[in-house]
């Protein structure tokens, strides 16, 4: 029982960071709540990535 919860969190995480890169690639505003919300719920996973991968200038590899 929990380990289906926690793989549907998981599931549930992988496609809100998923769709948040999506919606990077296009000029969504980010006073939008859904963008909001995408952002602070999946920014803790990517976030400590950044120190370790470089940055190459406009592109994020963190999120993948």
């Amino acid at each position: 029982m929990l380990a289906h919860v926690i793989d549907a969190l998981c599931q549930v995480l992988l496609w809100a960071i998923f769709i948040r890169v999506i919606l990077s690639r296009f000029s969504v505003r980010h006073d939008n709540p859904v963008v909001g919300f995408l952002n602070f719920t999946t920014e803790p996973v990517p976030s400590p990535l950044r120190r370790i991968i470089p940055g190459t200038g406009m592109f994020d590899f963190a999120p993948w």
